[in-house]
C-alpha cells in the first residue's frame, strides 16, 4: 500500500484529556493543539482521533460518577461531543488552524459506498489544510458502547482503521504510560519497557494487561489489536505517553519514543 509520507494519525484517549479528578485537562488540550498546529506548519497532514465524549459530557452534566445506563451514556456522549469540539476549536483557533469533526460508526466502515465517501472527505479536508477530529458516534452507536469486545475499543481500533483508510505513514497512540511493557508498570516495579516490536505475536499479546485507566475503557490489548491492523498495512505505530505531546517532534524525526511497532514492508 502506497502511504502518504507526511500523513500522521494521532489518537488521544480519555485518560490523557482528563486529570486525576476526572475533570477536563485544559493544559493538555492547549499543548496538543499547539504541537499539532506546529507540526502541520512543518508540512505534515494531521488527523486527530479523540476519545472522551462520555466522560467530558458527564462532567458537563455534573454527574458524580461515569454513567452506567445506555440512555445516560448516549446523553453524556451527545453533550460531551459539543464540549470537546468547543475546546478543540478554541485552542486550534489560537494557533490559526481550522478543524472539522467526523463521527463514525462501524457500519460506515463496512459499507463500501460509505467508506469511499469517508475517504474522499478526509482527502478533501487535508488538501484544504483542515485538521479532521474523529470520534466514534457514541450518541447513536449503542452496539459499540455495550459490547465487551468493541470493534473500536475506546477508539484505538478506530484510529488504526482511519490510518489505513487515509494511508498514513504513522499512527501515534497516546497512552497514560510511557509505552508497552512486559507487565503493568503501575503494579510491578520490575516491569521493563519494550522499545521496539517487529512482530506482534502471541507472546506480545500475553504481556498486555486488562482495562487500563479507570477514566477510559481501553487498555494495552486494544492498542496492540490496533497496532496489528496498522502494521500489517505497513504503517509504523508508536505507543507513548499522552501527557507529553511534544514527543511528536521526535517521532516525526524517526527517533524512537515510547514503543515503536514496526510496519511490515508490503
Amino acid at each position: 500500500m502506497n502511504l502518504y509520507k507526511n500523513r500522521v494519525v494521532i489518537k488521544v484517549g480519555t485518560s490523557t484529556l482528563t486529570n486525576d479528578l476526572g475533570q477536563n485537562n485544559i493544559k493538555i488540550f492547549d499543548k496538543l493543539a499547539c504541537v499539532l498546529s506546529d507540526i502541520q506548519n512543518m508540512g505534515y497532514e494531521i488527523i486527530l482521533v479523540s476519545s472522551g465524549a462520555i466522560v467530558v459530557g458527564a462532567n458537563k452534566l455534573k454527574m458524580k460518577t461515569r454513567p452506567s445506563t445506555m440512555k445516560m451514556k448516549q446523553a453524556a456522549a451527545a453533550v460531551g461531543q459539543c464540549s470537546i469540539l468547543y475546546l478543540y476549536d478554541k485552542f486550534f483557533h489560537d494557533y490559526d488552524k481550522t478543524i472539522a469533526q467526523i463521527l463514525l460508526n462501524a457500519e460506515d466502515i463496512e459499507a463500501e459506498e460509505k467508506k469511499e465517501n469517508i475517504i474522499n472527505t478526509f482527502h478533501t479536508l487535508l488538501e484544504m489544510g483542515i485538521i479532521p477530529i474523529v470520534n466514534e458516534n457514541d450518541s447513536v452507536s449503542y452496539t459499540e458502547i455495550e459490547s465487551e469486545d468493541r470493534l473500536f475499543g475506546d477508539n484505538d481500533m478506530l484510529s488504526a482503521v482511519v490510518a489505513v483508510l487515509c494511508k498514513a505513514q504513522k499512527l501515534v497512540i497516546f497512552s497514560d504510560i510511557d509505552g508497552f511493557y512486559d507487565k503493568d508498570p503501575r503494579l510491578y516495579t520490575d516491569a521493563k519497557q519494550i522499545k521496539y516490536i517487529e512482530n506482534i505475536d502471541e507472546q506480545i499479546f500475553s504481556f498486555a494487561g486488562g482495562a487500563g485507566s479507570r477514566r477510559g475503557t481501553g487498555g494495552m490489548k486494544t492498542k496492540l489489536q490496533a497496532a496489528k491492523l496498522a502494521t500489517n498495512q505497513g504503517i509504523d505505530t508508536i505507543i507513548t505517553n499522552g501527557k507529553n505531546p511534544e514527543t511528536l517532534y521526535k517521532i516525526i524525526k524517526e527517533e524512537i519514543v515510547g514503543t515503536l511497532l514496526k510496519g511490515k514492508r508490503i
